[in-house]
């Protein structure tokens, strides 16, 4: 894991299980202090909206490219 600041906000860069080099902003993980809203809202809610926000469109990013790869193996399979 490495951390960098990128786009504006400091992330965490890892290689997912496929071996791609992926980043999340750290404020999603527990590699940095506590977020003072996190702390405010006392339990209450874990996430920022914004944090859900982008972890929605992420997903459905990657839900796209998965799409992709797998429409392409099937047209290298019917070859």
């Amino acid at each position: 894991m490495t951390f960098r600041q990128n786009w504006g906000e400091d992330r965490v860069w890892f290689h997912d299980n496929s071996g791609r080099l992926q980043s999340v902003p750290t404020s999603w993980t527990d590699a940095v202090a506590v977020d003072a809203f996190v702390v405010v809202a006392a339990g209450r809610s874990l996430f920022r909206m914004v944090d859900l926000l982008e972890l929605a469109q992420r997903i459905r990013a990657y839900s796209w490219n998965q799409q992709e790869v797998c429409k392409d193996k099937d047209v290298n399979k019917r070859k």
